[in-house]
This record gives C-alpha cells, sequence and structure tokens, in this order.
C-alpha cells in the first residue's frame, strides 16, 4: 500500500525468463499484487515468476493487448502501474512516479523513454518509428504525447471501465493513451524515465508493428 491506496503491478511476458527475474528482484516492497500474464511462453517465465512471489496468469491467446486485458481483469488494486517483463523498464522509478501521480493529481501518467540516455536501449530505427507515431498522435489528438508507445504507465483503475479498448496487440499501448485523454486530457501527464535495454529476445518488428500502430491511430480518429 502507497499513502493509502493499494498498488497493482502488471507484467505481460512472452518467454521473459532472464528479464522477469531482474524486474520482480527489484520491485518496491509497497506493492500489493504482483501479476505477471504469461503469453504463451515456452521457457520457465511462470516458474520464475512464482518462484519471486508473484500471481501468474496464463493467457494462450497471443498479443499484447490481450495479456493487458487478462491483467486488467484480475487487478484488485486502486493503482495500476504496467511494465515489460525484459527489464527495459526501471522498477526503481515506480516510487518516483507514484509520488509525481498522486502529487499532480492526474488519472493517467505515462513513463516516457525520451530522451534516451542509454544509448543501447533503442536503434536509430526504433527511435525514428516512435518519434513519427508520437507525432501522429499529438497532431491527431492536439495533445503532446512524447512517447505514445511506452509501455509504462500508472493510472487509477477506475478509469478502465470508461474506456473502449479495442486492440489485442501493440497497438494497445497508442490505444489505452487516446481513451486516457478522451476522458480527461488534463488529467494526463507525462514523465521521463532511464529506458535500458532489453534483456532476452526481441519481439517487436518495426516494420509491421509501426505501419499498423500508424494506421490503427487513423483508423481511431476518425471512425
Amino acid at each position: 500500500m502507497y499513502k493509502g491506496q493499494t498498488i497493482t503491478v502488471i507484467m505481460p511476458c512472452l518467454n521473459e525468463e532472464q528479464g522477469v527475474e531482474q524486474v520482480l528482484t527489484r520491485m518496491p516492497e509497497f506493492v500489493d499484487q504482483v501479476l505477471v500474464v504469461d503469453n504463451g511462453s515456452t521457457d520457465q517465465t511462470s516458474e520464475v515468476a512464482r518462484r519471486f512471489g508473484a500471481q501468474v496468469i496464463r493467457e494462450d491467446a497471443r498479443g499484447y493487448g490481450r495479456s493487458y486485458k487478462t491483467g486488467f481483469a484480475a487487478a484488485c488494486g486502486d493503482i495500476i502501474i504496467t511494465l515489460d517483463g525484459d527489464h527495459s523498464y526501471p522498477p526503481d522509478a515506480i516510487s518516483y512516479l507514484l509520488e509525481a501521480f498522486i502529487h499532480l493529481r492526474v488519472d493517467f501518467l505515462n513513463a516516457s523513454r525520451f530522451p534516451v540516455r542509454d544509448g543501447s536501449a533503442m536503434s536509430f530505427k526504433h527511435w525514428v518509428g516512435n518519434l513519427i507515431l508520437s507525432l501522429a498522435m499529438s497532431v491527431l489528438y492536439l495533445t503532446w504525447v512524447r512517447d505514445s508507445q511506452s509501455g509504462m504507465w500508472v493510472f487509477h483503475r477506475s478509469i478502465l471501465s470508461k474506456m473502449t479498448l479495442e486492440s489485442d496487440g501493440m497497438a494497445f499501448s497508442e490505444e489505452i493513451k487516446i481513451e486516457a485523454l478522451k476522458l480527461n486530457r488534463h488529467r494526463f501527464a507525462e514523465l521521463s524515465i532511464l529506458y535500458s535495454s532489453r534483456l532476452g529476445e526481441i519481439k517487436l518488428n518495426p516494420w509491421r508493428d509501426g505501419l499498423y500502430n500508424l494506421w490503427f491511430l487513423l483508423k481511431k480518429r476518425f471512425s
């Protein structure tokens, strides 16, 4: 519990046995519930997560968004925090983000990876792709969003019931931010974090996922 509010951390994982241990050993003690959503791993992800105290939920229907929807359904905390199981997002930043979340009195806080301070954490191709998608989202929704593709967020669980979340794939990351902006753009904020190199295999296909996410932005805005 943090300042009277219960905290749930959700991590979608697919073959992240290397990273999930590093994340869980650095999880703050005040976190009440840690949910690891195993999205069909063929390695020891689930076993490692349980060994380090996480509640594991198996979701065999593949998809980043699908994993999060499964995790949201099982979340009990007043505040939900998300991050990936590959150790690229810093568990050490959770306290800092929560303090800012409460101080700023927002409903949704996005952890921006920019500026990228670790040169090995993001390739130039990924950096350009993220810039294009963030600019597109900012123009379409008339609000500056520095990192539309970030996977680390802090938000009140109560706002989920007011959101229309359709994507089961990688576009879920931008969609949940769009829904938060639509609810109340004045209660949306961003703070920078230290983004690191991931552990384990890379799942992202930059061309396929980037083009699909751009198409999804346009579809979400004009449909």
